[in-house]
């Protein structure tokens, strides 16, 4: 049965055409309806012209006259613009959890967007309240490993300040994610550090360290260091939002360097230029693993609801990826995972 996820169509960089494609990409990929919300006057032509030889593609637009731009201060703009994209479209999620309570399924099931992060996470938290045992929302990262299968960290940007307790619910909410979304069994979860000997750190590692040792349930195997984030070590990576934003920002920047630098080598004679032609989908697998459009945003963990954020610059496969981790969250049933796991800890599954 299909499941409705909806997008902030005016939330990108370079909106709505990004959302707009990637919506017609995901009705056409993936089980779902997508309801793009924004002004329809500005959503309608653009859609008719995607979906023209295509009229029965499952999308739909919901009005909304304001919408909240990167340069927006974020608290400010969740309280003035009262019909915000982002706002309608997660009231929709709201919506749709009290008739899925009521009735066993409702009208949406996700939210997305490439929006303002700040405001997402505000008018989140303000729309959809928090889940029961969560003090703060984290959001998670899907990262590449040499081994081949994601590994998740968080927070990388909802918290700047962060102290044990929510650290330790971090914990837990990847490890839930982590088990159900992405399919890990009894997923290894570290905290980052400065090396791995109890005695590194600063205090809120060190104080958070024997909480998480003694948590049950959760297979914590003690401090990890920034390498084990990718070297496939690790599979639930937490840490506060402020060294979680770095690692992550600094590691996109890598992955651009070492594409662009080899894109360079491959180019600059004639044999190399050769070798280029004959490695060309080896080349296009490796970029394809760096490519955070592949891993479609970031989960908003701890509210009462699915909301992915994605990047501002995200594309339309971004955006389709986005749509997909969505229904993916969705049916996985992760919020029910959370809320059960921090309210009976020695239970978690």
């Amino acid at each position: 049965m299909p499941i409705d996820i909806v997008v902030d169509a005016m939330g990108s960089d370079k909106a709505p055409d990004p959302e707009i494609r990637g919506a017609v990409l995901a009705a056409r990929h993936y089980d779902v309806r997508v309801h793009l919300v924004g002004p329809e006057d500005i959503l309608r032509p653009i859609l008719r012209q995607h979906v023209q030889h295509q009229k029965h593609l499952p999308i739909f637009i919901t009005p909304a006259s304001e919408w909240i731009t990167m340069g927006d201060k974020a608290a400010q703009a969740v309280r003035t613009k009262r019909d915000s994209t982002m706002r309608v479209g997660l009231k929709m999620v709201r919506e749709g959890l009290a008739s899925r309570t009521t009735s066993g399924h409702g009208k949406a099931a996700g939210f997305f967007t490439a929006g303002n992060t700040g405001a997402a996470m505000a008018t989140a938290k303000m729309v959809l309240g928090m889940l029961s045992g969560v003090d703060r929302p984290a959001l998670a990262s899907a990262v590449p490993t040499t081994r081949g299968v994601p590994s998740l960290i968080l927070d990388v940007g909802a918290n700047v300040d962060c102290d044990p307790d929510n650290l330790v619910q971090f914990a837990v909410m990847g490890h839930i994610f982590a088990q159900n979304v992405l399919k890990i069994h009894n997923p290894r979860v570290g905290l980052l550090s400065i090396g791995e000997e109890d005695s590194k750190g600063n205090s809120l590692t060190r104080d958070t360290l024997p909480m998480l040792r003694a948590l049950p349930g959760i297979n914590f195997i003690g401090n990890v260091e920034g390498r084990d984030i990718y070297n496939g070590n690790c599979d639930v990576t937490v840490c506060d939002g402020f060294v979680g934003n770095v690692a992550l920002k600094a590691s996109e920047g890598i992955a651009k360097l070492v594409s662009h630098t080899l894109r360079e080598a491959l180019k600059s004679t004639v044999t190399s230029q050769v070798g280029a032609l004959l490695s060309r989908r080896a080349f296009g697998d490796f970029k394809k693993r760096l490519d955070y459009n592949e891993y479609g945003g970031a989960p908003l963990l701890g509210v009462r609801g699915v909301c992915i954020v994605g990047h501002g610059s995200s594309n339309e496969k971004a955006v389709m990826n986005g749509i997909r981790v969505a229904a993916e969250f969705a049916h996985a049933e992760v919020n029910a995972g959370i809320e059960a796991a921090l309210l009976s800890p020695a239970e978690v599954p």
